[in-house]
């Protein structure tokens, strides 16, 4: 294979060479992450694989405050002040 054959590694492609190898910018984007097409230098449009699509495109997890809260780290110390807290119901007399 002589230099003229060989592809250099781009992650960047001018929108008429893209169109042209547009074969090759399908590979890339599978084997070697997304692929950026570019009109007059500017960045317009990015190729992805179709596992790296649906990874962006599902929807997000739609979790209750609550679940939100007791799924993030605990701080023990903190943790066992909350738990002594909850244990604890302060008497009170009823002003009825």
């Amino acid at each position: 294979m002589d230099d003229r054959t060989k592809l250099p590694k781009v992650e960047s492609w001018p929108l008429q060479e893209a169109k042209n190898r547009l074969s090759e910018v399908v590979r890339r984007a599978r084997s070697e992450g997304p692929q950026t097409v570019t009109v007059h230098g500017r960045r317009t449009a990015v190729i992805l694989s179709a596992e790296d699509y649906d990874a962006l495109a599902k929807p997000a997890r739609k979790r209750t405050l609550a679940q939100h809260l007791l799924s993030a780290p605990r701080d023990d110390e903190f943790a066992a002040i909350l738990d002594d807290r909850s244990s604890y119901a302060p008497e009170r007399e009823n002003a009825f």
